[in-house]
């Protein structure tokens, strides 16, 4: 009995350093087309401005902070 719980202690120790030292997964992209400019498609790269250029006040990162 004790030799079954110190594998299975050994088998959930070593499990945690493996996924320790494992590589982080990058889950964000940068939305670029091939030569290099935003992809206007996604959401990150679009910018709110209005038809003659200013920024368009209804979005957050346009407000203007008081």
């Amino acid at each position: 009995m004790k030799k079954l719980l110190t594998t299975l202690l050994l088998s959930v120790l070593s499990f945690g350093v493996i996924n320790a030292h494992a590589a982080p997964v990058k889950h964000h992209h940068k939305h670029l087309r091939k030569d290099g400019k935003p992809d206007k498609r996604y959401k990150t790269a679009k910018t709110h401005l209005k038809k003659d250029g200013k920024p368009d006040r209804r979005f957050k990162e346009n407000k203007i902070k008081h």
